[in-house]
């Protein structure tokens, strides 16, 4: 009698984790990103990890999932959900069967970890009055995710905090320091922007005290949150 087997099949290939980020002209900001996609591929080395951008650098999004042989769950290395999550990711993943598209990263408490830190770091006093810039969006829904960051940073620090936006939407960060600067305290702002870049630089233009530094720098490694909140974003998608 002759005992046939069957061959094995091929082992399902986990779907990729591509992180897609804004992008940036700045050396500091391209080396932040890369840190927090590479710190994240470490995380998980059973996972293809990979990397790429809606503007400004290469690859682009179609590149990137041109070059990728499994099914991709884009993470959107942005902290709010606006035009590029809404219009420009779900466009490009239309035509690319078994692709995933998570939520951004905002609004969430690990954020929150972060920002609280960059404020101790520079020395945080209990007068200090407090804006949160945020980039800014024409999309009502990214602006409502800054405002709810902009809550959950007050009832961290059990204080007031105020929202100022650096483009499209009001009040304008420069507004929102006057505006906090008329009640005589020290004001700071607390910078919610992911990497350093052009934004990153307005953001230190105010006539504010001092700013944070973004949630990611070039300079260290990438904080223990973002890394585990792409990894959470792409687990949950």
């Amino acid at each position: 009698m002759t005992l046939l087997l069957e061959a094995p099949r091929a082992a399902t290939l986990a779907p990729a984790l591509v992180a897609i980020s804004h992008g940036t002209s700045s050396a500091e900001g391209q080396c932040a990103v890369a840190s927090l996609v590479s710190a994240v591929a470490a995380q998980r080395d059973d996972l293809l990890v990979t990397g790429g951008f809606v503007d400004v650098q290469q690859p682009d999004v179609a590149a990137t999932l041109a070059g990728i042989d499994r099914d991709p769950v884009v993470v959107p290395l942005l902290l709010s959900a606006g035009y590029h999550v809404h219009v420009d990711l779900r466009k490009e993943l239309r035509g690319t069967p078994g692709a995933a598209l998570t939520r951004a990263l905002g609004p969430d408490d690990r954020l929150v970890d972060v920002l609280e830190r960059r404020l101790n770091e520079i020395g945080l006093h209990c007068t200090d009055r407090i804006v949160l810039a945020c980039a800014g969006s024409s999309d009502a829904r990214a602006v409502d995710d800054c405002h709810e960051m902009g809550a959950r940073l007050s009832h961290r620090l059990g204080r007031a905090v105020r929202v100022g936006f650096i483009s499209a939407a009001t009040p304008r960060l420069d507004d929102a320091v006057d505006m906090e600067r008329t009640r005589g305290s020290r004001v700071i702002v607390a910078t919610y922007l992911l990497a350093p870049g052009y934004f990153n630089d307005l953001a230190h233009a105010t006539t504010a005290d001092a700013a944070t530094a973004p949630l990611l720098r070039a300079d260290e490694a990438p904080p223990a949150e973002l890394v585990d909140l792409v990894l959470d974003r792409y687990a949950g998608n």
